[in-house]
Order: C-alpha cells, then structure tokens, then sequence
C-alpha cells in the first residue's frame, strides 16, 4: 500500500512537472524552427532541421545585450537595495519596541492590496517634478523603501529567532546595528535568497515601470521584447521572438538554479546551525 502511494505521488508529480514546463519546452521548440515550419500545416510538433540561427538574429537585429543590461543593472540595483531595506525594517518590527509599532506595521501590509495601476499616474508626476524620468534614480529610491512583502518575510523570521542570542551580544556590548549585521542578518540566508529572487523576478519581468519612466534607448528588455520582432512586411516574426524571450528567461532560472537550496527553505526557521 505504500509503494503504491509513493508510486502515485511520483507519477502525479512527474505529470506536475512536464505540465509547468510544457510552455517553455514550445517555446523553445519555436526558437529553433524555420519561418516556413511555423506557418505549414498541419503544424509540425518538432523541428526537421533544428537551428541556433533564429538566437543569432534576435541578437543582432537589434542590440538584445545593451537592453539586457539596463535590464540586469535595474533589476540589480533594486534587488539588492530592497533586500538590504526590508530586512533592515523586518528586523526592527520583530525585535524592537516603539509606540505603535502594530499599527505601523498593520498600515505597511495593507498597502499590498493597492493595484499598481492607482499608483501609476502619481508616480509619474512625482518623478517628473523632481526630475528623475529617464533614469534609474526611481529604482534606487523603491529599493531604498524596501517592499511590504519581503519587510513581512525577514519579520517573521527575526521574530521566531531565540532571544538569548540578542541578549548574549548586548552583555558583549554590541549595539542594536551590530547586532542586526554580525548576528541576525547572516542567519537569515533563507530568506535573503528568497528577496533576491523575488525582487529581481518582480524588476526584470515589469513591463509597466520603465516604459512609463525611461526613454527607448535607456528602457529594458522587457519593454523592447513587447514591441517584437517586425519583418519588413510588419509582420510579426514569431521565431526570432521565441527565442529572444527564451534567452530572457535564462537570467531568472539561473538565479533560482544558484540559489535554490535557500529559497525552498522554510522563511520561519530557528536561524541557528
């Protein structure tokens, strides 16, 4: 009976997994197709004669690596920063005490219920006055102010952390931002892993931010793959856009690949080895 269940779930999850990757598996069946293949019927599942060339063009038909690094430099930038500030204000809400911390921090999680879009237009304007459209000043700036989601991340993790372990480091002396940087921040790799994943998913794939606030020759990959690849024809050429979007996955999937084993670790654990 219970190889049988341990057979079922190995079955039910081997089915999970090539129904998650069956989009990028097309995808990438696409990237290496001719132009003809795509539009012949009935449709070919595989290629007849697979080819990198379709990567070589949506290189060079225009510059995929300059805007992959405005991309990666913006998404760098504000998964660092936000990391390093949420951790920061997580740390303060678990272990210090204020006068209305809990109403603080109750404000702070509401603002993940607010769409995007309300904040569009205001963000807009405010940049614009201060004269901060077409740079990446604004992603330093959110970087700066941490995100709601990641502040309640390192909270929870701080606060199931042992309270004999602040007080050892007092009795030494160290002050509350020593304390945070020599003894909670370095436990806390679980969930650094996560906020750099996540915020650097959330900055690489925005298409929103940096086509509202930067220009075409300082936007990011995400903005210049959402205008595609256009024969002379103005047809879409869906091949070249396959396998641009396929090389920009890449970055993402090898940060997960690099930091796996923190991320799939439990965000609320003791934090001692």
């Amino acid at each position: 009976m219970v190889l049988r269940r341990r057979s079922a779930l190995y079955i039910l999850m081997v089915g999970l997994v090539v129904l998650f990757l069956s989009p990028f598996g097309w995808l990438l069946i696409t990237a290496l197709k001719d132009p003809s293949e795509l539009q012949a019927l009935p449709i070919h599942w595989w290629p007849h004669q697979p080819s990198l060339d379709n990567f070589r063009q949506a290189l060079s038909l225009w510059p995929y690596l300059g805007y992959a690094r405005n991309s990666l430099m913006i998404s760098t930038i504000y998964a660092v920063l936000a990391s390093l500030a949420s951790a920061w204000a997580g740390y303060g809400f678990a272990r210090l005490e204020a006068p209305g911390k809990r109403v603080i921090f109750g404000v702070l999680m509401s603002t993940m219920m607010l769409p995007q879009i309300i904040t569009l237009v205001p963000t807009y304007l405010l940049f614009g006055k201060i004269g901060l459209l077409n740079t990446y000043m604004p992603w330093v700036l959110w970087g700066l102010c941490g995100a709601p989601y990641l502040i309640f991340l390192f909270r929870q993790f701080f606060a199931n952390m042992p309270k004999e372990l602040e007080e050892a480091a007092i009795i030494d002396g160290c002050g509350q931002i020593r304390i945070f940087w020599r003894i909670f921040l370095p436990q806390s790799w679980p969930v650094i892993a996560t906020s750099l994943i996540l915020s650097f998913s959330w900055t690489w794939g925005d298409w929103i931010a940096p086509a509202m606030l930067l220009d075409d020759d300082r936007t990011t990959l995400a903005v210049r793959l959402a205008k595609g690849y256009i024969n002379e024809h103005g047809a879409l050429m869906n091949n070249l856009v396959a396998a641009g979007t396929v090389m920009y996955i890449v970055p993402v999937l090898a940060l997960f690949l690099i930091m796996q084993r923190g991320f799939v670790s439990s965000a609320a654990t003791s934090g001692l080895k």
